[in-house]
């Protein structure tokens, strides 16, 4: 029976120094091989989707931003755009609580340096992996966005901080990481409506799909899915929404999950 596996990147499949273990690459072409579907499931947006090893694991699919942007075989199949007033409104709100905003689509990233400087850990992530393709929030493109969802450095009180959560609300699902950091997803998408969409467009049935995840973004693809896999060096959150929990990404954590469920 043809199954369909889900796998978030960060903290899954790699962590943010972009190592991928030997056999998470095995495991993945073993599950191929199989006949079954391998599928990137990731918050990162499209723009961000473009490491040459990443890639040449050899997906079916990609299904990121959340949801909200799918390709099956290299095509868009289905793609969630926010209105850019919307997003005017929300840089806007957000700037004036004291958060730094940045903003995913499928071919920008926008980032204003002066927000995130080169001390800044992940700022840093987006200038190594997004190259041209990361551009300022501000100047020529400001108000001319295309984006998917959205991230924010969030470090204010906790008062400020859920008083704008609560203002947000009617446009987005905000995925709280930890006081530090959030995802702004618009409302009606996350990775488990993405991950069923894209199950419609190949096929296969819900009861033959298996998701793997680490963080607070993949809690509703670990519950949507007929297995949810938790990895080992996942929160406590996922591990506890999870059917399973696998070992560490770097301790053979897919592998291991594959194997018990032998679809390698």
């Amino acid at each position: 029976m043809k199954s369909a596996v889900f796998f978030d990147i960060d903290g899954t499949i790699w962590d943010y120094d972009k190592f991928i273990p030997e056999s998470a690459k095995v495991a993945i072409k073993k599950l191929r091989e199989n006949g079954h579907l391998a599928f990137i499931c990731s918050g990162r947006a499209r723009a961000f989707i473009n490491d040459p090893d990443l890639l040449g694991l050899g997906f079916d699919g990609i299904v990121c931003s959340c949801g909200c942007h799918i390709e099956i075989d290299g095509k868009i199949i289905y793609q969630n755009i926010i209105d850019k007033d919307v997003v005017k409104h929300t840089v806007e709100l957000i700037r004036d609580y004291g958060f730094r905003p940045i903003l995913e689509g499928p071919k920008y990233i926008y980032m204003d340096d002066d927000e995130f400087g080169i001390d800044d850990p992940f700022g840093n992530v987006l200038r190594r992996d997004v190259g041209e393709n990361l551009v300022p929030v501000g100047g020529d493109y400001y108000g001319d966005w295309v984006i998917n969802k959205m991230s924010c450095a969030t470090e204010v009180e906790a008062d400020k901080r859920l008083e704008c959560f609560d203002k947000l609300s009617s446009h987005y699902q905000v995925i709280e990481h930890n006081e530090n950091v959030c995802e702004l997803v618009p409302v009606g998408h996350n990775k488990a409506t993405g991950m069923i969409k894209a199950c419609e467009l190949v096929g296969i049935d819900l009861a033959n799909t298996y998701a793997i995840g680490d963080s607070e973004n993949d809690l509703d693809m670990l519950q949507a899915a007929h297995v949810g896999i938790a990895m080992g060096n996942g929160t406590d959150r996922a591990k506890e929404v999870a059917d399973y929990v696998t070992t560490d990404f770097d301790k053979d954590g897919i592998y291991n999950a594959l194997k018990h469920f032998g679809l390698i």
